[in-house]
């Protein structure tokens, strides 16, 4: 499973008798988008601290990037981004700080350079010596940002990264996310915007009640309606 960025087959999860995730399956391709849409409550924000080790699942294989989940941990976490609501910082050091220890955590020998060149791109370098409990919760997912890009991961699992951005800053992560992609690295992606869905993705998944009943490539979609009317069908809800 080598040409395949993720594999997962048969994936569980459970808190206590409530089931999130149910005998899932998922593959994503190197180069490729995958967009994973579903309601709240579907197991989505579950799915992406799975695959990045930040969670346990109860039975299932799981493939990253050639690794198996659960016997080499600490490779998928350096071939791993992951960006989740929690910015996963430090309030009480400032951005730099922040990015300079996680930047001495991967052994990063550029990690200066690196925090200059990501920082300007996404303009949050104005901020970098402030502390980060400081900062607006943009600010915060901007910071975030950067240190998900940091050491430079082949596969990016965002949990709807959008969330609390302003649009300049969106459209900048879109660019990223497209330059990555188009060097042969992948992104898996979490949202509830079909607009976005359609944007950014080559195929998406729906996931609802903890299962995958439906995925396609973005483009055999007509449009948005077209994409509401399957999302509906799949999990039941009106839009």
């Amino acid at each position: 499973m080598k040409d395949l960025a993720i594999n997962i087959e048969g994936l569980t999860k459970s808190f206590g008798q409530n089931f999130v995730l149910r005998d899932l399956a998922l593959q994503l391709s190197w180069g490729e988008t995958l967009v994973v849409l579903g309601p709240n409550g579907s197991g989505k924000t579950t799915l992406i601290k799975i695959m990045s080790t930040l969670t346990k699942a109860d039975s299932g294989v799981i493939t990253i990037a050639g690794f198996n989940r659960d016997d080499m941990g600490q490779h998928i976490r350096r071939v791993v981004g992951v960006l989740v609501h929690d910015p996963m910082l430090y309030d009480d050091l400032s951005g730099y700080e922040n990015l300079k220890f996680f930047g001495q955590l991967f052994g990063l020998d550029d990690v200066e350079d690196r925090i200059v060149s990501i920082s300007d791109n996404l303009g949050i370098s104005p901020w970098l010596g402030k502390r980060v409990g400081t900062l607006s919760h943009g600010l915060k997912k901007r910071l975030a940002i950067v240190r998900v890009l940091l050491h430079n991961p082949q596969i990016l699992l965002m949990d709807e990264p959008e969330t609390g951005l302003d649009q300049e800053a969106v459209s900048i992560l879109d660019e990223i996310i497209e330059s990555r992609v188009n060097d042969g690295k992948s992104v898996l992606i979490t949202t509830h915007s079909f607009e976005r869905g359609l944007s950014i993705g080559d195929r998406f998944a729906i996931l609802a009640q903890g299962e995958i009943p439906y995925q396609a490539e973005v483009n055999s979609v007509s449009g948005l309606d077209s994409l509401q009317e399957i999302y509906s069908r799949f999990t039941g809800l009106k839009l």
